[in-house]
């Protein structure tokens, strides 16, 4: 019944305790139609701020609290490498922490993420000091976190599939603060500009992954539903900074 490597031959088996499982291709839309619903890109926050409508502290709050989510992936990352049950896969996903983590002599996409903050005007002291981070962005972020500490390896790696998604929303945003708040140091763009090419290298990993590895109905189900509860946690990001930084009267 299986195939290589532990994988479901979808082509001839159909049917598993009486449930048809989804072809890669039905499998691959459950995943999409989540990102489609769910994805934080509209959000009235981002909404608001591809409408040019934020406030400069506004801009500021959203870097500084997105802040703990970027120093938070590799270590997210690092939980789902832990628990990947060879090291071909481990080799496939170490790559993610040395892009956010950078090696000696090679910056990453958090110190990308400080420059940023510099970029709007705050000081890496005060980002790293986590002195605007909302109690929400805290607790959602942990979650996220502990949730790829804990869970099968595989449906962790499908909470990573927003990255699906995150490409076409990156783009706009570059313009979209190139455009509309030209008070930012355009220097400051650098973790966007590497995010267009590492985000879809990583998401078609992760895709693949998740593809081959959900071997039964259930599988694929618990695998939308993580992806549901990254959106999740990303919408919930975004209601504590929505609410830690109000647009003024």
């Amino acid at each position: 019944m299986l195939e290589q490597g532990g994988a479901v031959s979808q082509e001839k088996i159909l049917y598993i305790k009486g449930e048809r499982l989804w072809t890669k291709e039905e499998f691959t839309e459950r995943l999409k139609e989540v990102g489609h619903s769910f994805y934080h890109d509209k959000h009235p926050f981002h909404t608001a701020m591809h409408q040019g409508k934020l406030s400069r502290e506004q801009i500021r709050g959203w870097v500084a609290n997105r802040y703990y989510y970027q120093k938070s992936v590799p270590i997210k990352d690092a939980a789902i490498l832990s628990n990947l049950p060879s090291r071909e896969l481990r080799r496939e996903w170490i790559g993610r922490i040395i892009d956010h983590d950078g090696t000696q002599g090679e910056d990453g996409g958090i110190e990308a993420w400080l420059q940023l903050g510099e970029a709007v005007g705050l000081s890496r002291e005060e980002i790293v000091r986590e002195d605007r981070i909302a109690p929400g962005v805290r607790f959602s972020v942990d979650a996220y976190v502990h949730f790829a500490r804990t869970k099968p390896w595989i449906e962790a790696v499908a909470s990573s599939l927003t990255e699906l998604f995150s490409p076409d929303l990156i783009s706009k945003r570059i313009k979209v603060l190139e455009r509309l708040y030209p008070w930012i140091d355009s220097a400051g763009m650098d973790y966007f500009q590497n995010r267009l090419t590492q985000a879809p290298r990583d998401s078609d990993t992760a895709l693949k992954l998740v593809l081959t590895y959900c071997q039964t109905p259930e599988d694929q189900r618990r695998a939308v539903e993580a992806l549901r509860f990254k959106c999740d946690v990303l919408w919930v990001q975004l209601d504590a900074i929505e609410k830690a930084f109000p647009p003024k009267e």
